[in-house]
């Protein structure tokens, strides 16, 4: 089992940059892929991101593709989301979350922090 935590939302104008960080408890940190999802008011929870345990792949949305990058630091046990040309559709809760199974299979993701606010304003 891991535990994660997310840190680094907040409110920003659209243009900026942000970067969420996800912190994971367990020393199995890197037999886990990672992944981020966003969950805005009205619309279904979206996969947006996601990278392989051993930073050899990733998967993006492309709804973020080009804008958004994922990585991480298996010896810190930490998962990045540099978040580049934000929008005012950016605006969501972010969740990261493990897979034990598959990066890009968002239905394999078992467990997921408890999420970050990310708020773009126009």
């Amino acid at each position: 089992q891991v535990q994660l935590v997310e840190s680094g939302g907040g409110l920003v104008q659209a243009g900026d940059s942000l970067r969420l960080s996800c912190a994971a408890s367990g020393r199995t940190f890197s037999s886990y892929a990672m992944g981020w999802f966003r969950h805005a008011p009205g619309k279904e929870r979206e996969f947006i991101t996601a990278i392989s345990r051993n930073v050899g792949s990733t998967y993006y949305a492309d709804s973020v593709k080009g804008r958004f990058t994922i990585s991480r630091n298996n010896a810190k046990n930490t998962v990045y989301l540099q978040m580049n040309s934000l929008k005012p559709e950016d605006t969501a809760v972010y969740y990261c979350a493990a897979s034990p199974v598959a990066y890009s299979a968002p239905s394999s993701y078992r467990y997921f922090g408890q999420g970050t606010q990310v708020t773009v304003s126009s």
